[in-house]
C-alpha cells in the first residue's frame, strides 16, 4: 500500500511514504536546482581534452561554495568527492581522478547541491571535443528519452508511464535501458520514495499526485543493459564495455503536468549538441 504524506509534517527520514510538497517547497526547489543547473552550464567551458575530472570536481566544489551551497555527495556514505564523473563505459558514480580527458570521450557529470536542507540533483553529458557519430547518437537518444519520460508526468498517471515512455523509445532506437539504477524522490532528502524506474508499463507503480518531487535520470547503453560495480564500491560500468549515457532532471508534479526545476538557465541542457530552441 502506498502512503502519501504532507511533506511539511513528515519526519526527515525515508519511511516509505511519498511526500507531497507545497508551493513554498516548490520555490525552494527552484532556488537550489537553478544553482545546480548553473554549475552544469559552467562546466561546458571547463570540459575539454587534457582536463582532469579532478579539476571538474574542484570546479563543482568551488562553484557551490561561491554560491553558498554545499555538494550533497561530499562525505555521503563515505564518498569523498563533490560530483560523480562517469566516462565512456562508466554508467554512473564514476569517481574523479587525475587522468586527463581525451578527444572523443563522453562524460556525465552528476551534481547535487544542498541549500537549507533542500537538494538540487541533475546531470548532463559532455562530449570532449569531436566525438564519433555513434556516441553523439547515444547522447541524442538518451536526452530524448528523458524528455519523453518528463512528458507523461501528470496527476493520475503512474510512475510506470515514465518507464514505459523511456523504454519504448530507447529500444526502438536500438539502445538498452539500465535496470540497476533509477530515479528517486528528492527534496528535503537526497534519496527518497518513490523509485522512478526507467522501464516498465504505464499501469504499474504509485500514482503521481500534485506535490510529488523526484528525479528522472535514464541511463542508456549502446550495447546490453547489464552493469557491474567495481571493487571501489561506487563505479558502475557496462559489462560489455559499451558506451553509456545519462541525463537527469528534477521535476515536481503540478495540477496539470510537471515543472522541471533543473532546466539550464542558458538553454544548454545538451552541451556540445545543438540547442533544441536554437
Amino acid at each position: 500500500m502506498v502512503t502519501y504524506v504532507d511533506a511539511a509534517s513528515a519526519p526527515l527520514k525515508n519511511d516509505g511514504s511519498i511526500r507531497l510538497y507545497d508551493a513554498e517547497a516548490f520555490e525552494r526547489m527552484r532556488q537550489i536546482c537553478q544553482i545546480t543547473a548553473a554549475c552544469l552550464d559552467g562546466l561546458a567551458d571547463i570540459i575539454k581534452p587534457g582536463v582532469t575530472t579532478e579539476a571538474v570536481d574542484r570546479f563543482v566544489l568551488e562553484f557551490g561554495l561561491d554560491h553558498g551551497v554545499v555538494p550533497a555527495t561530499l562525505g555521503y556514505r563515505g564518498y569523498k568527492y563533490s560530483s560523480c564523473t562517469s566516462i565512456n563505459h562508466v554508467v554512473c558514480h564514476g569517481m574523479p581522478n587525475a587522468k586527463p580527458l581525451k578527444e572523443g570521450d563522453i562524460v556525465n557529470v552528476d551534481v547535487t547541491y544542498v541549500l537549507d536542507g533542500w537538494h538540487g540533483d541533475s546531470s548532463r553529458m559532455y562530449p570532449v571535443s569531436e566525438i564519433k557519430r555513434a556516441a553523439e547518437r547515444l547522447l541524442e537518444v538518451t536526452y530524448e528519452s528523458l524528455l519523453r519520460g518528463i512528458a507523461v508526468v501528470k496527476p493520475g498517471a503512474r510512475t510506470g508511464a515514465i518507464g514505459e515512455a523511456i523504454q519504448t523509445y530507447a529500444e526502438s532506437e536500438r539502445c538498452s535501458v539500465v535496470r540497476d539504477f533509477c530515479g528517486h524522490g528528492v527534496g528535503r532528502l537526497f534519496h527518497d520514495t518513490p523509485n522512478i524506474l526507467h522501464y516498465g508499463h504505464a499501469g504499474e507503480g504509485p500514482e503521481l499526485k500534485e506535490g510529488m518531487i523526484f528525479t528522472i535520470e535514464p541511463m542508456l547503453n549502446i550495447g546490453k543493459p547489464h552493469v557491474k560495480v567495481l571493487n571501489d564500491g561506487w563505479t558502475a560500468v557496462t559489462r560489455d564495455r559499451s558506451l553509456s549515457a545519462q541525463y537527469e532532471h528534477c521535476v515536481g508534479v503540478t495540477k496539470d503536468g510537471c515543472e522541471v526545476f533543473t532546466l539550464s538557465p542558458g538553454g544548454h541542457d545538451r552541451p556540445g549538441l545543438p540547442d533544441l530552441n536554437a
